[in-house]
């Protein structure tokens, strides 16, 4: 099953169930995929799919940190759920160990040294970790990887 059908059945469901904070968050994934294939002009790959859920994910993110600066419990709640819901439809998470592994590996391959050849290895690893990693995260241990020991 496709990551598109697999969000509609899930919006199915939740309708059913009349869980309200998951059929808000699968209306927001879909709208973000609307809103995407409008401004692309044809239908989205998973892939595409993946990074708008992605997108709703790093949002969810800085409005947790948002709110908890702020000491909103009631938004905590609400941002963790809905954080929780985005997650399901993502492809389970690398953790920072393979990470690792796979970026060593690609500043092998691409023969980089220094911080300016991030690019090079982001272009190598990128395709590899579609929806199990940021890339924020894969820029981190890039960097930190290529740091200019001294």
């Amino acid at each position: 099953m496709d990551l598109r059908t697999k969000i509609d059945q899930a919006l199915k469901e939740s309708l059913k169930a009349g869980n309200e904070t998951r059929k808000r968050t699968i209306r927001l994934i879909l709208a973000g995929i609307k809103l995407s294939e409008v401004e692309k002009g044809r239908p989205l790959e998973n892939d595409a799919i993946l990074a708008v859920i992605q997108k709703e994910v790093k949002i969810r993110k800085e409005s947790l940190e948002g709110a908890q600066l702020a000491g909103r419990i009631d938004l905590l709640e609400q941002i963790n759920a809905e954080t929780t819901i985005l997650n399901e439809f993502l492809p389970e998470q690398i953790n920072d160990n393979e990470l690792e592994e796979i970026v060593r590996a690609a500043i092998i391959e691409a023969n980089a040294a220094n911080p300016s050849d991030t690019g090079k290895v982001m272009k190598m690893i990128m395709p590899k970790l579609k929806g199990r990693a940021t890339g924020d995260r894969i820029s981190q241990v890039v960097h930190g990887l290529l740091k200019p020991s001294g």
